[in-house]
C-alpha cells in the first residue's frame, strides 16, 4: 500500500495519538508547551489513500549555539509502527531544519528484538537521554481495593493514615497554581533539584486543562497547603509528572494519599495505566538492595514510588540518526541534559 507524507491538522493528529494510544509527549499539547520555552513543533504523519493516519511522529527542534543548526528530537515517539518510508519522511524534515542529528526516544519496551530492528533503520544508541528510561507502571483494571492490595503495605496504611489525620486533598483549579509552584520552589530548594519556572506549569496546566487531560491535585491540612501534583492523561495511560511538597506536617502523609487519589482520577478517566514516570536505570534486585541507603539522583524518589505496587519497565533508550558527524562529536561532548 502507498503512503504519503502529510503534515496533519492538530485535531487530526491528537485524534490519530488517542486511537494508537500514543504517549502524552506526543500530543500537540506537549507540544505547544515545548515551543513556548525554546522548541519548535512539528508532526510528520504518513496516510493512507484515504486520508488515515497510520504513522506518524512529533519532532521538537531546537537551536545549537552559535546558529550551528539544529537538534531534532522525537519524545516517546514515533506514534505507530516503523517504517523506512517515515524515517525518509523525518530525515527529509530534519535536514530542511538543519538538524544535525535526529534523536529519537521510542515509546517501546527494551528487548533485544527492539534493538535490532533500529539497528537495521540504521539507528545508533545514544549516550544521551532525554527521559528517564525507567519507571513503575501500575495497573488501573482492577478495582480500587484490588489496587490498594497490591501496594506494599506500608503504602496503603500511610494512605489511609492520612485520612484519618484530617489531610484533605482537592482538585484544583487555575486560582491554586501559585500555591503549587510555591510548593516546587520549597521542593527544588530542600532537595536541591531544579525545578521549572512558575510560567511552566502554568502554560502546561493552561494546555492540558482545556481537554480535561490534567488534573491539579493539593493535599492540605487545616487550610494548609501541604503538597500538589500534576498528572496527565492521553490515551489509556495516565502520567504524574509533577510532584511538591513543604516538608511541613510529614507525620500526616499527605503525598500518600495525594498520589492515591491521583490513581483514582485516572482510573475515573478510563485510563487503564497509571505512569510514576522515573526511577533508577538499574534492575530491580539492584533497586530493592539500595534503595535504603541512596538518596541520589532517582533514588530518593524510588523510595517512595516503589509502595504503590507498579510493575518496572524499562524503553529502549535514545537513538541517534546522525546528519552532520562532526556536529554531533561536539553534541556528544556536551551531554545536554533533559527537560
Amino acid at each position: 500500500m502507498t503512503h504519503t507524507a502529510i503534515t496533519p491538522t492538530d485535531p487530526q493528529w491528537d485524534a490519530f495519538v488517542e486511537r494508537a494510544n500514543g504517549h502524552l509527549l506526543q500530543t500537540t499539547a506537549w507540544g505547544a508547551l515545548k515551543s513556548a520555552f525554546g522548541w519548535r513543533a512539528e508532526r510528520v504523519a504518513l496516510a493512507d489513500a484515504s486520508g488515515q493516519i497510520e504513522c506518524g511522529a512529533q519532532v521538537l527542534y531546537r537551536p545549537l549555539p552559535l546558529r550551528l543548526g539544529t537538534i531534532a528530537y522525537v519524545p516517546r515517539g514515533p506514534v505507530g509502527p516503523w517504517s523506512e518510508p517515515l524515517l525518509t519522511a523525518l530525515d527529509r524534515r530534519a535536514r530542511a531544519n538543519r538538524a544535525a542529528l535526529l534523536k529519537l526516544e521510542p515509546d517501546e519496551h527494551d528487548t533485544p528484538q527492539a534493538a535490532a530492528r533500529l539497528g537495521d533503520l540504521r539507528l545508533r544508541p545514544s549516550p544521551h537521554a532525554v527521559q528517564p528510561r525507567r519507571t513503575l507502571l501500575v495497573d488501573l483494571r482492577p478495582d480500587e481495593d484490588a489496587i490498594l492490595a497490591a501496594m506494599a503495605q506500608k503504602t496503603r496504611y500511610n494512605v489511609r493514615l492520612a485520612g484519618r489525620k484530617d489531610v484533605v486533598v482537592r482538585q484544583g483549579t487555575a486560582a491554586d497554581l501559585d500555591s503549587f509552584t510555591h510548593l516546587t520552589a520549597l521542593t527544588g530548594q530542600r532537595d536541591q533539584f531544579g525545578v521549572h519556572a512558575p510560567a511552566y506549569y502554568r502554560t502546561a496546566y493552561d494546555l492540558f486543562a482545556a481537554a480535561g487531560k490534567v488534573a491539579l491535585l493539593v493535599a492540605s491540612y487545616q487550610g494548609r497547603d501541604l503538597a500538589g501534583l500534576m498528572v496527565f492523561a492521553a490515551g489509556q495511560r495516565a502520567t504524574y509528572l509533577y510532584g511538591a511538597s513543604s516538608g511541613e506536617e510529614r507525620n500526616r502523609m499527605p503525598t500518600y494519599l495525594l498520589q492515591w487519589e491521583a490513581i483514582r482520577w485516572a482510573k475515573a478517566r478510563g485510563c487503564t495505566t497509571y505512569d510514576l514516570w522515573g526511577v533508577p536505570d538499574a534492575d530491580e534486585d539492584t533497586l530493592e538492595a539500595n534503595f535504603t541507603e541512596r538518596s541520589d539522583g532517582l533514588w530518593g524518589v524510588y523510595r517512595f514510588k516503589r509502595g504503590f505496587g507498579g510493575q518496572l519497565s524499562r524503553t529502549i533508550g535514545p537513538w541517534d540518526r546522525v546528519y552532520n558527524p562532526p556536529l554531533y562529536a561536539l553534541y556528544k561532548l556536551a551531554a545536554p541534559g533533559g527537560d
